[in-house]
């Protein structure tokens, strides 16, 4: 007779294995060329670019962070992610996204730093840009290897260590993304986000049943967190709630992995339908993800160390066989943000910086290979940081989310403001850096009935008065300073009028 333990491993195993089977047919046909490679030739449709986006976006800071946070602290975490960033961030889609599918199209750009360095006639632009996003990355990748630990360890009672879990996550996406490219990526996120959803819905339906139906877990959240009920009763503040969703989401605009796909849209019609869907498709994860946690909260479920709150939950009120499925779709969610984000990493690494500064005349195969040998050293080393367990996973994901924002500013007067110059961007982009990084890392200091170095500012995040500095720092030295001469901005605004 199979035991537990084997069902479990085989639900995921074969997911994994599917997957797999996918990259290896996006491989045949996937040409040596970086565009394609890349960006799939820049011929992504409506739904896979809707739902490589999705799938790619929402990782294991969604599957897992957030029904942990709402175990803990309230179910209102759905208004940072389910609503306000799914408005906020389809918003930025357009602002941002458009602009940049048009000069893309116009210049054949694969990265932001391509574009920018091109745009201002700096290679060492380029590479700030490039340095920046491959340093807030990492954490993220390192993200999902805790969530693929935890989850394993939840999943099994611990009778999986949270290590093998990491491990088999990393090996598993070494080896997606150097046989498959984006258009293999593409094409799992699509099948993973199908999945995702299918599997969420059927989980908030299980265990409403088994639990005694919608009144019963009220009745018990009622009774064992009260709180849960009150908008405000948990450990929220609005202005919490908007620093949070300001930051995740122009953040997530200048995720590699997510700002890539601005670029990869076969036409204008396409990425316009993309964000207009992208709100609702939102909205029909988070809000069973969530809903979950919160429910756990209610019943009293207990979650061992170093677990994570949705299997556990759905070991004690679904079979084997189907939370081993639902952990299988939230290791799709964890891949196919890992791919995509190990993809996108490479592209940086190779074009941003190997290029410009070590090889120039670099053939488009050698890049390629060299591509490849830099996702398995990255994922490597997110590996072995992961096993040091510097955060929750919310808490990780948050760091990156906010180091990422600090550039988005920037990036959009880039886009809309012709006056905007190469020191100027220096200045945004540097400044904002220096003031989030010293929040991070440099503890916090007393000085004269002040705190410098605080998680917030008059009851704002830090993260949000970095986003504010980069703007007046790009805006303030570019009105002070003149365009040099061999930045491009006649030949880009050209691009941004070819609709």
């Amino acid at each position: 007779m199979v035991s537990a333990l084997g069902i479990q491993l085989g639900v995921v195993g074969v997911y994994l294995v599917v997957a797999l089977a996918i990259g290896l047919l996006a491989y045949r046909l996937t040409s040596s060329d970086a565009e394609d490679y890349y960006l799939a030739g820049r011929s992504i449709g409506t739904v896979v670019l809707l739902f490589t986006t999705f799938a790619t976006l929402l990782s294991a800071f969604t599957f897992f962070g957030g029904p942990d946070l709402a175990f803990r602290a309230g179910p209102e975490w759905i208004l940072v992610m389910g609503v306000m960033d799914g408005v906020l961030f389809a918003t930025l889609w357009y602002v941002v996204g458009y602009k940049q599918w048009l000069v893309g199209k116009a210049h054949g750009y694969v990265t932001l730093g391509e574009m920018l360095g091109d745009r201002f006639g700096s290679k060492r632009l380029r590479a700030l840009v490039a340095g920046i996003s491959l340093f807030w990355l990492f954490p993220y990748v390192m993200l999902q290897q805790m969530g693929a630990g935890e989850a394993i360890v939840g999943l099994t009672n611990g009778a999986i260590p949270y290590w093998a879990g990491a491990a088999g996550i990393t090996v598993f996406m070494i080896a997606y993304v150097v046989i498959a490219g984006l258009r293999g990526v593409a094409w799992t996120d699509t099948l993973q986000g199908l999945f995702m959803l299918g599997v969420v819905w059927l989980a908030v339906g299980w265990v409403a049943t088994a639990a005694g139906g919608p009144t019963a877990l009220s009745n018990a959240l009622a009774t064992n967190k009260p709180e849960f009920l009150a908008l405000g009763g948990g450990l929220y503040s609005p202005q919490f709630i908007i620093s949070t969703a300001v930051t995740i989401a122009f953040g997530v605009a200048m995720f590699p992995q997510i700002n890539q796909r601005f670029f990869v849209a076969k036409s204008g019609k396409v990425l316009k339908r993309s964000f207009a869907l992208w709100p609702v498709l939102v909205v029909l994860l988070f809000v069973p993800a969530f809903l979950l946690g919160t429910w756990a909260a209610g019943l009293g479920i207990s979650v061992p160390e170093g677990a994570n709150v949705l299997p556990v939950l759905l070991n004690e009120y679904t079979p084997v066989w189907f939370a081993a499925l639902v952990v299988a779709g939230a290791m799709a969610a964890m891949m196919s943000s890992s791919d995509s984000m190990l993809l996108s990493g490479s592209s940086y690494f190779t074009r941003d910086l190997y290029r410009p500064f070590v090889n120039p005349s670099a053939s488009d195969a050698r890049e390629a290979w060299l591509a490849r040998i830099g996702v398995a050293v990255f994922a490597t080393l997110t590996f072995v940081a992961s096993l040091f367990r510097p955060g929750t996973l919310v808490e990780v994901g948050d760091t990156a989310f906010g180091g990422f924002a600090q550039m988005a500013l920037p990036v959009i007067v880039a886009l809309y403001w012709p006056k905007t110059t190469r020191s100027g961007m220096f200045a945004g982009i540097v400044g904002s850096q220096a003031f989030y990084l010293a929040h991070v890392f440099v503890p916090p200091v007393d000085l004269a009935g002040a705190t410098l170095f605080g998680a917030t500012y008059l009851t704002w995040d830090f993260a949000l008065w970095g986003m504010l500095l980069s703007a007046l720092l790009t805006v303030g030295v570019s009105a002070l300073t003149v365009a040099a001469p061999e930045e491009n901005q006649q030949r880009f605004s050209e691009g941004l009028r070819a609709d």
